[in-house]
């Protein structure tokens, strides 16, 4: 025991002794480990958010949506659901205890006196806040009877309320939509970003009908139908049958694509791995690249101390030093700056993600595991490449060592 403290000891010493060359290794290894812990947390952080968005969407909710792919794909904005299929829907699938239909229109001019924004302005039922578990925090919701009147009412998002009221109480006040009077009668909690990086505060919900009627000129059809099923196990198969249920109802025959996108917690999940993927994959290539680089230049450089430190190498030797003594002494100067390395690169990681997250609103997420593969990676590079100049230092012959 006291035997390897005193090979650590002095691995340290020469750690310290040779400031270059622990330099320029701790700086190349530091970057690679920089890259790597920024992808472990951009998964860890990816994979979070998507368990909240889940959590926030509804694990137990489908979102239907107006628009088949390839008509999306196009630009096509057609709307093919129908007040109709709403009623149908709640019929056939007595296990949805929630169907509410919505509708928007994107670009609108929103006013408050002197201050104009354009925002989004969602129509749908007295439901709309507690299908989206989206809780109203002042004022009131709208009721069936806001509907059934055409009422001139909305609630507000948290962003259009900083927007038009500032730190003003809108509860009561009237803006102007398309030139149209609404009262403001209730607002909602911060949502924050959706996975595609829309802002969902960004938006006035007013009833359903208004909206139609008054601002779309429309009388049939909607954009989005959200259910909601009791049978949350059985989610994905409900999924199937409200899309077989659909395509029934709309004459679709059969090898021809869906008229509407269903949105399930799945389809959440997937998008934001796929947005997570391409900067994984970016960051893995320059972590690997950068970690390869820092464990040659970490080889030469102790192959290039092996060759200035003979004589100190010889004289060990002579006194009584072991092969396993210069190998573990070499293998621990190694692991030493290589792990310093590692702690080093965890917080430029750290720094790099603040920057990432600043940027572009990157979900970044550092826990243990971050830290565990960095340090434990440093390790390998410090092992891996160090190994061959330790074994040359340790086979020197002690006289041939002092000799030169």
């Amino acid at each position: 025991m006291n035997r390897l403290i005193r090979i650590i000891s002095q691995s340290i010493r020469a750690v310290r002794a040779f400031k270059l060359r622990t330099f320029f290794c701790l700086l190349s290894v530091a970057l690679g480990i920089a890259s790597i812990v920024i992808i472990v947390a951009a998964v860890e952080g990816a994979y979070k958010k998507a368990f909240e968005m889940v959590a926030r969407f509804g694990p137990d909710s489908v979102l239907v949506l107006s628009g088949g792919e390839e008509a999306r794909a196009i630009g096509m904005r057609q709307k093919t659901l129908t007040l109709e299929d709403v009623g149908a829907v709640r019929q056939a699938f007595p296990n949805a205890y929630m169907v509410v239909p919505m509708t928007s229109q994107s670009g609108v001019n929103a006013s408050y006196r002197d201050k104009k924004h354009q925002t989004q302005v969602i129509g749908s039922t007295e439901d709309y806040s507690r299908v989206w578990t989206w809780p109203v925090i002042q004022g009131s919701d709208f009721t069936s009877e806001d509907i059934k009147g055409l009422r001139n009412v909305g609630l507000i998002g948290q962003y259009l309320l900083k927007e038009l009221f500032g730190d003003k109480d809108p509860v009561g006040k009237y803006i102007l939509i398309k030139g149209m009077p609404v009262q403001i009668i209730g607002v909602l909690s911060e949502r924050g970003m959706s996975a595609t990086g829309h802002n969902l505060d960004d938006r006035i919900i007013m009833p359903l009908s208004s909206v139609m009627r008054k601002i779309q000129n429309e009388t049939k059809y909607i954009s989005a139908l959200r259910v909601r099923f009791i049978d949350q196990e059985n989610l994905y198969k409900r999924a199937d049958e409200l899309r077989a249920f659909l395509r029934y109802r709309h004459r679709i025959p059969d090898g021809q694509p869906d008229d509407f996108r269903i949105i399930t917690p799945k389809e959440i999940t997937k998008l934001l791995v796929a947005l997570t993927g391409s900067l994984v994959i970016f960051l893995g290539i320059v972590g690997l690249i950068s970690l390869t680089v820092a464990g040659f230049v970490l080889a030469n450089l102790f192959l290039l101390s092996v060759k200035e430190r003979t004589n100190e190498i010889g004289i060990r030797r002579a006194t009584g030093a072991k092969k396993k003594d210069i190998l573990l002494q070499f293998l621990s100067e190694a692991v030493i700056i290589t792990s310093l390395g590692g702690l080093l690169g965890f917080m430029l990681g750290l720094v790099s993600s603040r920057l990432l997250i600043l940027v572009a609103d990157f979900p970044i997420y550092f826990s243990w595991k971050s830290f565990a593969v960095g340090l434990l990676l440093s390790w390998i590079v410090g092992i891996g490449f160090g190994l061959q100049p330790a074994k040359r230092a340790a086979n020197l012959k002690p006289i041939e060592a002092i000799r030169e």
